[in-house]
C-alpha cells in the first residue's frame, strides 16, 4: 500500500471522524455557489439589475469567498486539534513529521475535492428555490428562471479547489507535531484551576456598561460620530467577558455550597469554569461574528422599512399633483384630465379631491407656514379615512406628520405650538394641541384652523395646487402602470407612492439579498464554529460521563446534565450577540429618529429560531454519542 493510498484510506474508513470537517466545508462551498448562480443569472448581463447591483454583488462574492477562507482554516485547526492522539500512534509507529504532514496535505485535498463536488451539486438542487426567492426580493422584470449555470460551476470548483490547495500548503507548513509524550496524553494531562482576575472582570462589566450607556444614550448625528468608539469599547469587553468575567462568575458560583451541591449542579460546573477558559476566544469570535450578522441584517430590513414607510407618511395618497407655478389653468386642467384618463386605462376607481394649500406670514417663518381650513383638511382626511378635525374659533390646531427625519434637530410642532397667529381683526390664535397625521404631506407642519377664522387671516403670502386621488380598489401591478405612465407623460408634477415604493424596493432589493445573503454564511459559520468545539472535547466527555455512571449516573439525569452543559456553551455567545444586535440596532433607530422595534424583532427572533433548531440538532447528535459510551 502507497502512501497516498493510506491517506485515502484514512479518510473513507473513519467517515465518522472527518464528516463534520467534510460538511462544514461542503456548506462553504454551497453557499459561494448558490450566490454564483444568482449572480450570473443571464437576466442581469441584459441590464436587469443596475451596475451598481453587479458591482455589489461582486463585492459580497469576494467577502464570501474571503470568509470561506478563514473559516475553513479554522475548521481544520479544530479538526487537527482532535486528532493529537492518532498523531501520536502514527509516531510511535515511525511515521516522520514530513510523513504526517503529507499525510495532513493529501486528506485535506481530497476531502477538500469532495466538499466542492458535493457543494456544487448541493447548490444545483437549491437553485431553483435561491432564484425564485431572489426573484421576490429583487423585484427584477423578467423571471429568473432555471438555467444550467456553466460559467458559476467552473468559477466555483476552481476557486474552491485553489482555496483548499492553499490552505493545504499552509497547514501543512506550519504543524507542529509536539513531542510524543504531548500528543499521547494530551487531552490526560491537568490544565490547572483556571485563574480570573477580579479586575479584569470588573473592567470587561465596566467596558460593556459603557458603551451600552453611550449607544443608548447618543442621538441623531452623535450616533455617527460615536460609532467607532463604542465598537472597540464592546469589543474589548466581549473579549473580557469570556477570558475573565464568565470564569470568575462560574467560581463564585462554585463557592456557593447550597447552589453548587443542588442535585446534578456539581457535574454541571465542575469543569464549567475550563471549558469556557478553553473556549473563550471562539465564544469571542462566535459572538462578534454573528453581531455583524444580526446589524447588518436588521439594518438593511430596517433602513428598507424606513425608506417605504417614510414615501408612505409624506404623501399616503395614490396618486398626487402639483402643477409648476407658471403653469395656466387650461394646462392644469390638461394634466389633470391626462391623470383620470390614465387611472381609467387601468381600470382603477379613484376618488379625486382638489385644495389650494395657502401659506402666510408669521413669526416663525418669513417663508410662510401651510394654514388649512378645517373643511379642506376634513375632505382630504375623507380621503384615506383619518378622523375629521373640528376646531373652535377661538383655537388652531397643529398637524405635524410622524414620519421620521435623519437629520437632528426639533420637531416641527415645537416651533408651530409657540407661535401664535396674527389675524387682521387684530386678534391672536394659540395653537392648542398637536396631531399627528398624513393629511396634506407638509414636512415642516402646519397648522388647522376654524372655516370661519380663516377668513380673518387676509391675503396669502403664495398659493399652491395640490390634488389627490385615492383608489378604492387595485392591485400593485395596476399601481405600477400608472406610475410608468404617470412619470412618462407627466414628469415630476405627479407623484405614485406605490411606484415610488416600487422603485425603492427595486434599487434596495440587491442590497438587501447580498446583506441576507453574508449575514446568513456568517450566522451559520458561527454555529459551525461552536459545533466544532464542542466536538473536539468529545472524547473527554464520554470518559468522564462514563465513569460517574458507575456510581449511579441515571440516563435522565446524563440527558439533563449533557444538555445544560451543551445549551450553556452553544447560547452563551448568541446571548452576548443578540444583546449586542439589540443595542446596535436601537441605536440605529435613535440615529434616525424611527422606531425599529418591529424590524429589530424580526430580524433577532428569526436568528434565535434558527440557532435554537440548530442547538437541537447538535444536542441529539452530541447526547447519542455521549451516551454509546455508557451503555
Amino acid at each position: 500500500m502507497t502512501f497516498r493510498q493510506f491517506a485515502f484510506n484514512n479518510v473513507m474508513r473513519n467517515k465518522r471522524l472527518y464528516i463534520a470537517y467534510f460538511l462544514s466545508s461542503m456548506f462553504t462551498v454551497m453557499v459561494f455557489f448558490t450566490f454564483a448562480i444568482f449572480a450570473f443569472h443571464p437576466a442581469f448581463s441584459e441590464g436587469s439589475v443596475n451596475n451598481n447591483a453587479l458591482f455589489g454583488m461582486g463585492v459580497a462574492g469576494g467577502i464570501i469567498y474571503v470568509f470561506s477562507f478563514f473559516f475553513i482554516l479554522y475548521s481544520m485547526s479544530s479538526f487537527l486539534q482532535s486528532r493529537k492522539k492518532e498523531f501520536g500512534l502514527l509516531m510511535m509507529l515511525g511515521a516522520s513529521n514530513k510523513q504526517i504532514r503529507l499525510m495532513v496535505f493529501l486528506e485535506n485535498i481530497l476531502i477538500g475535492f469532495l466538499a466542492t463536488v458535493g457543494g456544487i451539486l448541493s447548490g444545483l438542487v437549491f437553485a431553483k428555490a435561491i432564484l425564485l426567492i431572489a426573484e421576490n426580493v429583487l423585484i427584477v422584470n423578467e423571471s429568473l428562471d432555471f438555467y444550467f449555470p456553466t460559467l458559476a460551476i467552473v468559477v466555483t470548483f476552481v476557486s474552491f479547489v485553489i482555496l483548499f490547495f492553499c490552505i493545504s500548503v499552509f497547514v501543512s507548513f506550519v504543524l507542529r507535531t509536539k513531542k510524543l509524550i504531548d500528543l499521547i496524553k494530551g487531552d490526560k494531562q491537568s490544565k490547572g484551576e483556571p485563574k480570573a482576575s477580579i479586575i479584569l472582570s470588573m473592567l470587561a462589566a465596566l467596558l460593556l456598561i459603557a458603551g451600552y450607556g453611550t449607544a443608548l444614550y447618543v442621538k441623531g448625528i452623535q450616533v455617527v460620530f460615536a460609532l467607532v468608539p463604542v465598537v472597540v469599547v464592546v469589543i474589548l469587553g466581549t473579549y473580557l467577558l469570556f477570558t475573565q468575567l464568565s470564569v470568575y462568575f462560574i467560581r463564585m458560583l462554585k463557592k456557593r455550597r447550597s447552589f453548587f451541591w443542588r442535585k446534578t449542579n456539581m457535574l454541571l460546573f465542575s469543569d464549567l469554569s475550563f471549558r469556557m477558559k478553553d473556549n473563550a476566544r471562539t465564544f469571542f469570535m462566535v459572538s462578534i461574528i454573528s453581531t455583524v450578522a444580526f446589524s447588518a441584517i436588521g439594518t438593511l430590513y430596517g433602513f428598507q422599512s424606513y425608506l417605504t414607510k417614510g414615501v408612505k407618511e409624506v404623501n399616503p395618497y395614490t396618486v398626487t399633483y402639483s402643477p409648476n407655478k407658471d403653469d395656466s389653468k387650461e394646462a392644469i386642467e390638461n394634466d389633470i384630465q391626462k391623470i383620470n384618463s390614465i387611472l381609467e386605462e387601468e381600470k382603477i376607481a379613484a376618488r379625486m379631491e382638489s385644495q389650494e394649500l395657502n401659506y402666510f406670514t408669521t413669526p416663525l417663518s418669513s417663508n410662510g407656514v401651510l394654514i388649512a381650513k378645517a373643511s379642506d383638511y376634513n375632505r382630504f382626511a375623507a380621503l384615506i379615512g383619518e378622523k375629521e378635525l373640528h376646531p373652535e374659533e377661538n383655537e388652531a390646531i397643529v398637524v405635524e406628520q410622524s414620519n421620521a427625519m435623519i437629520f437632528e434637530g426639533q420637531k416641527a410642532s415645537k416651533g408651530l405650538m409657540e407661535s401664535n397667529i396674527q389675524l387682521n381683526t387684530g386678534e391672536e390664535l394659540v395653537p392648542s394641541r398637536v396631531v399627528e397625521t398624513e393629511v396634506i404631506g407638509e414636512l415642516t407642519g402646519y397648522y388647522v384652523v376654524n372655516d370661519n377664522v380663516f377668513e380673518k387671516l387676509g391675503s396669502p403670502l403664495r398659493t399652491t395646487l395640490t390634488v389627490a386621488w385615492e383608489a378604492s380598489e387595485a392591485d400593485m401591478e395596476q399601481l405600477v402602470k400608472v406610475g410608468e405612465k404617470l412619470e412618462e407623460q407627466l414628469e415630476y408634477k405627479a407623484f405614485s407612492v406605490d411606484y415610488a415604493i416600487y422603485q425603492i424596493n427595486k434599487a434596495f432589493g440587491p442590497i438587501l439579498f447580498i446583506g441576507l445573503f453574508i449575514g446568513i454564511v456568517f450566522f451559520v459559520s458561527a454555529g459551525s464554529f461552536l459545533y466544532f468545539r464542542l466536538f473536539t472535547d468529545l472524547e473527554e466527555e464520554k470518559r468522564k460521563f462514563s465513569s460517574i455512571a458507575k456510581i449511579g449516573l441515571t440516563q435522565s439525569e446524563l440527558n439533563k446534565v449533557v444538555s445544560r452543559q451543551v445549551a450553556l456553551l452553544f447560547f452563551s455567545p448568541i446571548v452576548v450577540a443578540l444583546i449586542h444586535g439589540a443595542v446596535a440596532l436601537t441605536a440605529l433607530s435613535r440615529m434616525f429618529d424611527y422606531n425599529l422595534i418591529v424590524e429589530s424583532t424580526i430580524v433577532l427572533a428569526s436568528f434565535a429560531f434558527i440557532q435554537m433548531v440548530y442547538f437541537m440538532i447538535v444536542r441529539y447528535v452530541y447526547v447519542r454519542q455521549v451516551k454509546r459510551m455508557i451503555v
